[in-house]
């Protein structure tokens, strides 16, 4: 792993990265893919511009050498990344210059062109203009690239999974009656930082009512010691790769309704974690989950998919949801994650992230699944 203000992984890592996406622009019938600043240009080359006005991409021809085009003042961005170990062409410009021109120079007439949907319709609209040849999403190039973890991806996920696991270990010193969740929240977000995360990316603290609310983040709600707590905390630690984990508190003896309906929920989300295997499909995992809380009486208060792929974003492909029938292949990792949630009352949800082995499933987290009474 190369050592700098913004760590990224050896060059070899993006070297393999960029001739992979040379030849599955080719297999998809493309002269070139152009990609935006983002988590896919982050992916290829190790670059953590961003994208303003001002056009900054890489353009992957099917032959021929890849190269950078941003604007000249933009040249110190590219500082920390793996694009001076790679000897990638850089085409700089200056205001009043045509850095779409420059961007398809060399691509021959009317390129197919594909682009990354993070490209701003402000970058896509121009590019568009000076072809024939309808430009289409490069999304099928860029997913199976990133959907299938090398073994530096999935040693950063595995570093970040133990990360987050410490934060939650750590709970009881926070969580507690008479505290607000954006108190609690705020002391999760430090900790998170002191376990090596460059930040937090997201932290839920839902309590009683709140936690019924799957995407709720935290209040001035006052905790109390009858309520049901959902933590669901993660965000990006070391080269960029994601935690995720969401584990389910409480304070005393939970009524009996809620500490069945919870041990449903673990034994849904067991089902699902048992179901991943290569060759099965994203949808089936799903239809694992499901199928427990459905014959408990529960599948109608279970209101989300069952997971999301994770790596340099916290949701990303493959996603675990009815419908979705790509099977799933050694490499990927996602979150398992089914919840129960009665609104207006209380709401549960159990999530780890998992990588599929050519074993079989390895969770990243290893904390207590059950609901846990601080």
């Amino acid at each position: 792993m190369a050592h700098a203000e913004h760590p990224r992984f050896d060059s070899a890592v993006y070297a393999r990265r960029l001739e992979r996406a040379a030849e599955l622009t080719a297999e998809a019938g493309l002269d070139a893919i152009v990609v935006g600043t983002g988590p896919d240009l982050r992916y290829l080359t190790g670059v953590r511009a961003d994208t303003f006005e001002r056009l900054t991409a890489l353009v992957i021809p099917a032959t021929g050498e890849p190269y950078l085009v941003t604007a000249r003042l933009e040249l110190a961005s590219l500082r920390d990344s793996a694009v001076g170990d790679l000897g990638l062409a850089i085409r700089d410009w200056v205001d009043g210059d045509d850095p779409y021109a420059l961007a398809l120079d060399g691509l021959g007439a009317d390129p197919a062109l594909a682009v990354s949907d993070a490209l701003p319709a402000l970058h896509v609209i121009p590019l568009a203009e000076r072809v024939s040849v309808p430009v289409r999403l490069a999304t099928p190039v860029l997913r199976e690239l990133r959907m299938i973890k090398d073994d530096a991806e999935l040693d950063a996920l595995r570093a970040a999974g133990a990360a987050i696991d410490r934060v939650h270990a750590r709970m009881g010193e926070w969580l507690r009656p008479g505290r607000t969740e954006a108190e609690v929240a705020a002391d999760i977000t430090a900790a998170i930082v002191a376990e090596g995360h460059s930040s937090a990316e997201f932290v839920i603290v839902g309590s009683g009512p709140n936690g019924a609310d799957p995407h709720h983040e935290q209040s001035d709600r006052v905790i109390t010691a009858e309520d049901i707590v959902v933590v669901d905390i993660g965000g990006p630690l070391g080269v960029g790769y994601n935690s995720d984990c969401t584990r389910t508190y409480c304070f005393g003896e939970p009524a009996p309704e809620i500490a069945a309906a919870y041990d449903t929920l673990e034994r849904a989300q067991s089902a699902a974690v048992a179901a991943v295997r290569e060759g099965a499909t994203a949808e089936s995992i799903d239809a694992a989950a499901r199928e427990v809380l459905t014959e408990a009486g529960l599948g109608e208060y279970f209101i989300h998919r069952t997971g999301h792929g994770i790596g340099l974003s916290v949701h990303e492909e493959p996603y675990i949801v009815a419908g979705n029938t790509d099977r799933l292949r050694p490499g990927m990792a996602f979150s398992v994650e089914p919840g129960v949630y009665l609104p207006g009352r209380w709401g549960a949800r159990l999530e780890d992230i998992v990588i599929l082995t050519d074993e079989g499933p390895e969770p990243v987290n290893t904390r207590p699944r059950s609901l846990t009474r601080l």
